[in-house]
């Protein structure tokens, strides 16, 4: 474990950063006090949580593909790439596959007509908003995350294959 953050520290302090800026922004959103109130906010939420849902599914994915050419590129290569720049590209499909998850299971609870199940009790609209919110901060997290990862994963590529020290 202390290998896992030693090596990604940079990932996991993105990924941090993000699950507090949810909270912050969950909390200052403030209490949900009826159904009504929450079926308002479950509609925004979606309306919003599509769209960004839809665009990071296909950011992951088409990381994903990035990510088997630049292993294609790194075995082609003259230059002898150490095990971390495997264990990082691997760490990069891994992040993507769970937020293109993360993000096609909240799309398919977004598509749901939240605002017609009337026979349920109030409390669980307020849970599904509390899920829905915390998986959408997870799907950005999870994305930003990838984002950092692949920063310093490229980075180190660029260093070790240009000539000099530009970089």
């Amino acid at each position: 474990m202390k290998e896992l953050v030693t090596c990604y520290r940079w990932p996991l302090a993105t990924f941090l950063l993000a699950a507090l800026v949810g909270y912050g922004a969950r909390s200052a959103i403030g209490r949900v006090y009826s159904a009504a109130e929450a079926v308002d906010l479950l509609n925004a939420l979606s309306r919003a949580g599509l769209y960004l849902g839809s665009a990071i599914a296909t950011a992951s994915a088409t990381i994903i593909a990035l990510m088997l050419t630049l292993v294609g590129m790194i075995r082609r290569m003259d230059e002898d790439f150490d095990h971390s720049a495997y264990r990082d590209v691997a760490m990069v499909g891994r992040l993507s596959a769970l937020t293109l998850l993360v993000s096609l299971f909240l799309l398919m609870a977004f598509a749901l007509p939240i605002g017609e199940f009337e026979e349920l009790p109030p409390a669980w609209f307020k849970n599904v908003y509390d899920g829905l919110f915390a998986g959408t901060v997870l799907m950005v997290g999870l994305s930003a995350a990838t984002v950092v990862l692949i920063y310093t994963t490229l980075m180190r590529v660029m260093i070790k294959i240009t000539p000099g020290d530009d970089v």
